[in-house]
């Protein structure tokens, strides 16, 4: 099976789907009748990539990662806030409170310098095992 995507996410996407479809992982920040976990540090890496683009609020970021995944990501709130606080704790994100589109009051978070490094660690760290895998996989 050939997998084009193109972007920054694309990599993500491929190694998501052979994560969860070839080593069976669970991920419960699906819906479907197969929960399955993301492996350690996959929602606080996707949420550093998303606020890299762009600062956003909570549920933004939530809609941002579901439509990016073609649905196959839905992010919970009892996972998403208290990612965002322990990233904020790190220093990896600040946040501010704004008004939303709608005249809500929300908070806004973005990324930090500290943050865009972690991100590039952890990104540089995946790529790693993705090859890892997918070398094992073409065996």
């Amino acid at each position: 099976m050939a997998i084009a995507l193109g972007g920054d996410l694309g990599l993500y996407y491929v190694a998501l789907w052979i994560l969860q479809n070839t080593l069976g992982f669970r991920n419960e920040f699906m819906k479907s009748s197969e929960n399955r976990d993301l492996f350690p540090g996959a929602l606080e890496m996707m949420i550093l990539q998303t606020l890299k683009r762009s600062p956003m609020h909570g549920y933004a970021l939530a809609k941002h990662i579901k439509q990016s995944s073609e649905c196959l990501l839905q992010i919970e709130e009892g996972s998403l806030y208290p990612a965002l606080q322990r990233m904020l704790k790190e220093g990896w994100v600040q946040a501010e409170w704004s008004l939303s589109a709608t005249n809500r009051k929300v908070r806004l978070y973005r990324l930090t310098k500290s943050g865009a490094k972690h991100l590039q660690h952890e990104v540089s760290s995946f790529e790693r095992m993705l090859k890892g895998i997918s070398q094992v996989l073409a065996t």
